[in-house]
């Protein structure tokens, strides 16, 4: 690839595929158990189609800071494990049913066996995370797992509520960027970087998770159901308000906020419609707020690493937050 900027998800994915593969086979290989159940539902949520954006972050991390080693490989297979371990318990929390067009985990095999399965798979990823016998890799996974179960309890506790734009960004951050975050910091730490390194990457982590999920919430409001792969609306249909949705109650006619308000209390759109929601975050200018305060986001996660040294890597990492805010899905 040379000096040339990377410019696309296939140039990425190519400098990364060997490794991604290795992560695969590292995946299959870990997340099987001897009850048959776990293993069904591990896999069923292995082959879902899945970015492996997190893996990838930890190993751009750790090769731009000059790490060759396997536990990249082992560390990439283990926040895949953390995240599937998320998915399958919010799934059931939500209540959901479609999980990127198929039919979630739970719908197939009961909420007990999933809830189970999901705390199998933490603690795998654990096991697997302590065959490098290095306890700062640990205390990461550790604060992590906390920072992601508090969040889930907030948001519950949040639900039908009007909440703030700093109480949205304290939960986008412990339910998603923090293990964007993580990533980052565990391929810091395999490289042995210093501690301004791996600040610099985590703060590069934190940055595109946050904008990761403005667009994601974004999405979840404007999308189609045959590209999102789920029913349109979900975040609020479950009482949660997202950052769009937060502006145009802080900033939208009175008859607006009302509107809005009776769908977080409702918990449906039965009095006010998602077209008419859509016509109200229009009106007040709500998603194109969303969407630049995500490309403010992305903005300061390439601006984290302008210290890293120059590599392919390097350029990766520095496109990634164009592709975050960019998608469609």
């Amino acid at each position: 690839m040379g000096t040339q900027a990377i410019g696309s998800a296939k140039e990425v994915f190519d400098l990364l595929r060997d490794d991604l593969s290795a992560i695969e086979d590292e995946l299959t290989r870990e997340a099987v158990s001897s009850a048959g159940s776990v293993t069904d539902i591990a896999g069923h949520l292995r082959e879902g189609g899945g970015k492996r954006i997190r893996p990838s972050l930890l190993l751009l991390s750790a090769r731009a800071l000059g790490y060759r080693g396997p536990g990249m490989v082992r560390l990439g297979a283990v926040v895949e494990m953390v995240h599937m371990a998320t998915l399958v318990h919010d799934d059931i929390i939500d209540g959901a049913d479609i999980r990127r067009g198929r039919p979630s985990a739970n719908t197939h095999w009961g909420n007990s066996k999933c809830v189970l399965a999901g705390d199998w798979l933490y603690m795998q990823a654990f096991r697997a995370a302590l065959e490098e016998r290095n306890f700062k890799i640990l205390d990461l996974l550790i604060g992590l797992t906390q920072q992601m179960v508090e969040g889930e309890l907030l948001q519950m506790e949040r639900l039908g509520r009007i909440v703030r734009e700093p109480e949205y960004y304290d939960l986008i951050y412990r339910k998603t960027a923090c293990l964007f975050h993580v990533s980052m910091r565990l391929g810091a730490a395999l490289a042995g970087a210093s501690e301004e390194f791996e600040e610099q990457m985590g703060e590069y982590g934190r940055n595109l998770g946050i904008a990761f999920q403005i667009v994601d919430d974004v999405l979840d409001l404007t999308a189609s159901e045959e590209l999102l792969g789920k029913p349109v609306g979900s975040d609020l249909r479950e009482g949660k308000a997202t950052l769009a949705v937060v502006h145009a109650l802080e900033h939208g006619a009175p008859r607006d906020r009302e509107a809005i308000g009776r769908v977080l209390e409702d918990f449906n759109f039965d009095r006010t419609s998602h077209p008419e929601v859509l016509e109200i975050l229009e009106r007040s200018g709500s998603v194109d707020y969303a969407l630049s305060a995500a490309c403010q986001y992305a903005h300061l996660a390439r601006t984290a690493i302008s210290a890293l040294p120059d590599s392919d890597y390097k350029r990766a990492l520095l496109w990634m937050p164009d592709y975050v805010v960019s998608r469609d899905r």
